[in-house]
């Protein structure tokens, strides 16, 4: 029987701009701890609910932690909490009764990206923002988000001269068969702080060098998944090799463990082999490489299980100028 052949993921073109917004690639820049309010308003357990309800009015919230004595964070009170209290008529009760102990947290240095994965998940108004230490740092909510992306689009406007000034056309005055800039970056397994770093140094250096902004974002989404997929499934951390040229952009992600056992297996939505506690912190959603071939034109996954993983990825400048039967070579493999 004739295996049905496989959809293919339509390609983002230049074109279609519209499908990835400077918004979308912002939530990839901004980490929490830029848009979070810090030092929240807290209860304690103790508090009655009544005197509860007057501090949310006062200070106009709609939800707040509940903190111990000794600092633990022990639950969170809502809006919906107090609702449920004034319903049953029991303002007199203590916090910890109607407070919710199932804490849903977020990383400081996590970028929004993944606050916005947490709050489609969980359907949670408000995410309680931790440091390395676990301890409670700030609190973030959807509002938090829109107005850190507000600013930061204000900023964009302002800087949008100065770019104008930059070195935009580096390649046209030096002659040679084959011009281009190789970027470099070595990416550590289990370093969820320094995710994205690479990938929001390499977008900006695409736009100084007069890349447009749909070909910076797309290419800023593809290496941030590859870039965190480097973080969490390998044993020993990767490479992200970037290659800039005046008609097209080469991106080489490769590690040498552990490997994919089955790799169309791996292509599909929603596949993961994350570990518990990777999902935990709300990684390993299994949407990577999917993010990947809807924003590149050309992507090749290899894998040897027990050796290594290569994921190569290629984006034209100019998708009107397309070579037409093109792929990528597979150069030497892993052995």
């Amino acid at each position: 029987m004739v295996s049905p052949t496989p959809k293919r993921t339509r390609i983002v073109t230049d074109q279609e701009a519209e499908n990835i917004t400077r918004v979308e690639e912002l939530a990839y820049e901004i980490k929490v701890n830029e848009v979070m309010t810090s030092d929240p308003v807290s209860l304690s357990p103790e508090l009655r609910m009544q005197d509860a309800l007057e501090i949310f009015r006062s200070k106009r919230i709609s939800g707040a932690p509940v903190i111990t004595k000794n600092g633990n964070l022990v639950g969170i009170l809502s809006m919906e909490d107090l609702i449920r209290c004034l319903i049953s008529g029991d303002m007199e009760s203590s916090v910890n009764k109607y407070m919710t102990t199932k804490l849903i947290t977020i990383n400081q240095t996590d970028p929004v990206i993944e606050a916005l994965k947490k709050f489609v998940a969980t359907n949670f108004g408000r995410l309680l923002v931790i440091n390395q230490t676990q301890q409670l740092v700030g609190i973030l909510t959807k509002g938090d988000i829109n107005q850190g992306l507000l600013r930061a689009l204000e900023s964009d406007y302002r800087e949008e001269e100065v770019r104008k000034y930059r070195a935009s056309h580096l390649f046209e005055d030096i002659e040679s068969d084959r011009t281009s800039l190789i970027l470099r970056y070595q990416i550590e397994q289990g370093n969820f702080t320094q995710g994205g770093q690479a990938s929001s140094n390499i977008k900006r250096a695409l736009l100084r060098l007069g890349a447009s902004k749909q070909i910076a974002r797309r290419c800023g989404i593809a290496i941030y998944e590859a870039e965190m997929n480097l973080i969490i499934h390998t044993t020993e951390g990767g490479v992200m090799r970037v290659e800039i040229e005046s008609h097209q952009i080469s991106i080489d992600a490769y590690d040498y463990g552990p490997g994919i056992k089955d790799v169309e297996q791996a292509m599909k939505p929603g596949f993961s082999t994350a570990s518990e506690a990777v999902r935990e912190m709300g990684f390993g959603a299994g949407m990577g490489l999917v993010n990947i071939s809807r924003c590149v034109d050309q992507m090749k996954l290899e894998s040897v299980w027990g050796k290594g993983t290569r994921l190569k990825m290629r984006m034209f400048m100019d998708t009107a100028t397309k070579p037409k039967n093109a792929s990528i070579d597979s150069e030497e493999g892993l052995t």
